[in-house]
């Protein structure tokens, strides 16, 4: 099969890995990313078998979402001008901006389209006032031939969305099983009990939430993960703000910010933690807690968005309210105290990220969409094509 994937960037949740797994099973794999870098090669094939086309739609540097949306008509423009040259059986567009230049560009050859939203406007109104979006949104989501939610909460906002009840479905983001794994490199620790957070530093992280919950864990360290490199901390506001909300209460010698960590040290710093919270006001994709659970760590989470899905109360974790520092407290220090329960919980997460969300997984659940969506009778032409196409059908 011939799989078009349309991202804003390279880095969207999902899509190199997913990308990488249905290449592994033999399908054709195209992703179309907005060049954001002058010196990006046009087009790369990736040591996983599927190739990267960078599209000049804008200037080549990164843009806001608004900025985006002005140039989703060039990019929509150059994906029809290849698709004419070669037609892909699907295209499936993640996130909001993407899906508009797929949906423009698919419409002209009447190619199917699969939307997968990575979280929607409709459920984090309080938290995204772009009502630009919101809009759009709803247009690309009834358009789309097929919609794909990251989890539950989304798949029922679909339906407000005016989205009938048929050709959605849930697929959830996936985990590397290889790379976070219980094996492995532990990153330095003091002998405190360990509590870690990663994040953007943005509000919506609730990084708040454990802060004002660590007067009520003795002797543990919170240690957040993320935001701009460790030399650039001091001069970032948000760190400011947390460093001054632990000082008023306290805890300043307990909250310990890292700053950056590549990729590659992720599991590391995962692994050295007792427990990993995830006390944001909303998450479409839970993909801290499932690196955490896929580590053999257990978690924390606010019962919200994918993280209902993914985190098993009192199985693999224990899940709370978000926003509520004491409830919060209460479930880390009943994780902290007891190291039975805490290996109990991280065995059971490895056990959950293992047997439902593998990449291998969520591939096979997203090509089962594919092949609901393109006729056998298309792939067999295809394939009969390309075979007289090829040296050897001569």
């Amino acid at each position: 099969m011939r799989i078009a994937m349309v991202a804003e960037h390279a880095g969207a949740p999902g899509v190199a890995e997913s990308s990488a797994a249905m290449a592994g099973r033999g399908h054709d794999v195209i992703v179309y990313i907005r060049r954001a870098e002058p010196n990006s090669p046009e087009q790369i094939i990736t040591p996983q078998g599927y190739t990267v086309v960078s599209v000049p739609a804008g200037p080549a540097e990164p843009l806001s979402d608004d900025e985006m949306l002005r140039h989703m008509g060039d990019f929509a423009e150059h994906l029809n001008g290849r698709w004419q040259a070669e037609r892909p059986d699907v295209v499936h567009a993640n996130v909001w901006t993407a899906g508009i230049a797929a949906q423009l560009a698919a419409r002209a050859d009447s190619i199917p389209t699969v939307q997968t939203s990575h979280g929607l406007a409709e459920v984090e109104h309080s938290l995204d006032g772009n009502q630009t979006r919101r809009r759009l949104e709803k247009v690309i989501v009834r358009q789309a031939t097929w919609v794909a939610a990251t989890c539950t909460e989304d798949l029922l906002a679909l339906r407000r969305l005016g989205r009938s009840r048929t050709r959605i479905s849930l697929v959830p983001c996936g985990v590397d099983l290889l790379r976070f794994a219980t094996e492995g490199p532990i990153a330095t620790r003091t002998e405190r009990s360990r509590i870690i957070a990663v994040g953007d530093l943005l509000p919506r992280d609730g990084f708040d939430t454990v802060i004002r919950a660590l007067p009520a864990i003795p002797e543990a360290e919170f240690v957040i993960v993320g935001g701009p490199a460790a030399g650039r901390l001091a001069d970032d506001p948000a760190v400011r703000a947390l460093r001054a909300l632990a000082a008023e209460l306290g805890v300043a010698d307990r909250v310990v910010f890292t700053g950056a960590v590549p990729r590659d040290g992720m599991p590391a710093m995962l692994r050295s933690a007792d427990v990993v919270t995830c006390t944001r006001v909303y998450d479409a994709l839970g993909m801290v807690a499932l690196e955490a659970m896929a580590c053999g760590v257990p978690v924390v989470a606010s019962a919200v968005g994918a993280m209902v899905d993914t985190v098993v109360h009192d199985v693999t974790g224990r899940l709370v309210a978000p926003n509520r520092p004491r409830e919060c407290a209460e479930a880390v220090t009943a994780i902290l105290r007891d190291s039975f329960l805490r290996r109990s919980l991280g065995l059971a997460g490895r056990d959950r990220a293992c047997a439902r969300y593998s990449w291998d997984r969520i591939s096979v659940d997203t090509l089962r969409i594919y092949h609901e969506l393109v006729p056998a009778s298309r792939l067999q032409c295809a394939a009969s094509a390309a075979a007289s196409n090829s040296p050897s059908g001569h």
